[in-house]
């Protein structure tokens, strides 16, 4: 590496360290709000400081607190985590906002209308993009009643996407990859009536990935930001919590 080449990865560095950052990641602990078919997250103390040194010992499945879900999470014969290259994990970043739609109607399914009602105003959505999907669920957290949202009969009311606008997304503008404040991909209403997460298996059956239950999208242009995934490595692992932030434009 060339001197010159030295200072221009630095003095990009130095650019991003005066730009605003923005943490898109809940913190999570045992009591923290999770997909129904999973137990509750442990933190176990190992030593503490009378021992010597403070250590800890955590049990909790894969797709917990803001995570980040691999091809292999739905899809046979994909790719696992560890697979998932650095330069997927940082991608320019789009975020649609309908908040106001999901505070109307707790069942609201994005649809394509609603990505060329965004195009009509933002311009087209560009390849290679990670697309967020604002809908202010996030702002429940760490209520659990709040965040499941159930009826009377014990169904979940939670906002979501539809198959076609992510087939929209991911066909028609190429996108890399998307997110979103919620459990699932998919809305609850969309889930009973089809019965399945179709458009989770979609999203994933495309070799790529989605981040789940972000927070702070609020606090994010419609363009110009930067998300980055950060992740460990865990072997043949499906899914894993990450560290994602946005750096503002």
């Amino acid at each position: 590496m060339t001197t010159q080449t030295l200072n221009e990865i630095q003095a990009a560095l130095q650019l991003l360290k005066e730009k605003q950052w923005v943490d898109l990641t809940h913190t999570f602990g045992p009591d923290s709000p999770h997909f129904f078919m999973f137990e509750d997250a442990k933190f176990e103390t190992l030593f503490n400081h009378d021992d010597g040194f403070f250590a800890q010992k955590f049990s909790f499945p894969g797709q917990y607190g803001t995570h980040i879900d691999a091809p292999i999470h739905f899809v046979r014969d994909t790719r696992f985590l560890e697979e998932l290259e650095l330069k997927e994990l940082v991608l320019p970043l789009i975020v649609i906002d309908k908040s106001k739609a999901a505070e109307a109607d707790h069942d609201f399914t994005f649809g394509v209308q609603d990505i060329l009602d965004f195009e009509a105003v933002h311009g087209q959505i560009e390849k290679g993009t990670f697309v967020a999907l604002r809908t202010d669920w996030s702002k429940r957290w760490p209520d659990h009643k709040a965040f499941n949202n159930k009826d009377t009969e014990g169904n979940n009311h939670i906002p979501g996407w539809g198959l076609e606008a992510l087939k929209f997304l991911f066909e028609e503008r190429e996108v890399k990859a998307v997110g979103h404040e919620t459990f699932d991909t998919d809305s609850a209403v969309d889930f009973r009536k089809k019965g399945a997460l179709e458009g989770e298996y979609y999203v994933l059956e495309q070799d790529t990935y989605q981040i789940e239950l972000m927070t702070n999208l609020d606090k994010l242009p419609v363009k110009g930001a930067v998300i980055f995934n950060i992740v460990p490595k865990p072997e043949k692992a499906s899914g894993f919590p990450v560290r994602s932030f946005a750096i503002l434009p």
